[in-house]
């Protein structure tokens, strides 16, 4: 099941590569159903909250009517920053599954794990890895094509 979710959330982000964004998807998830979806748009919109997670998370919010999120998972391809991992924490997200790890500002445990930090109200669960090659290869691609594009202009 999470394999298929997290289907979902590579399909976002090819969503965001389409129209020239970092290649991050993501999608919520309420009784086995995705209720939200999103793709990284920061470029698009110039808004530097314009991450896959808040904006699957925004419109989460819209679908339940609340800014609560207590029964749902949250699937992403790209570990979340600190932004994103406070908004988490801020709607009560449950759990996070998550494909590639973020080296330079994953705060889902690579950097630090401000999901599972007790000095919060409230914490998530995190499973990290699940397909892990097919979205760490999404952002790989897409950085190697960016540098070489820039190389011959």
């Amino acid at each position: 099941m999470q394999e298929s979710f997290m289907d979902e959330a590579i399909e976002q982000a090819k969503q965001a590569e389409a129209i020239g964004e970092v290649p991050i998807g993501a999608v919520i998830v309420y009784e086995d159903q995705v209720i939200a979806t999103g793709y990284n748009q920061r470029e698009t919109l110039q808004l530097s909250v314009a991450h896959a997670e808040m904006l699957a998370i925004e419109a989460a919010n819209q679908h339940v009517g609340s800014w609560r999120l207590e029964d749902c998972t949250l699937y992403v391809t790209l570990e979340p920053c600190p932004m994103c991992a406070g908004a988490i924490v801020q709607s009560r997200i449950p759990h996070v599954v998550y494909g590639a790890t973020d080296p330079k500002a994953g705060c889902a445990g690579t950097l630090m794990n401000l999901l599972d930090d007790d000095r919060f109200n409230h914490r998530a669960t995190v499973t990290s890895g699940v397909k892990e090659a097919e979205c760490a290869s999404l952002l790989t691609d897409f950085f190697r094509r960016l540098r070489k594009q820039k190389k011959s202009t």
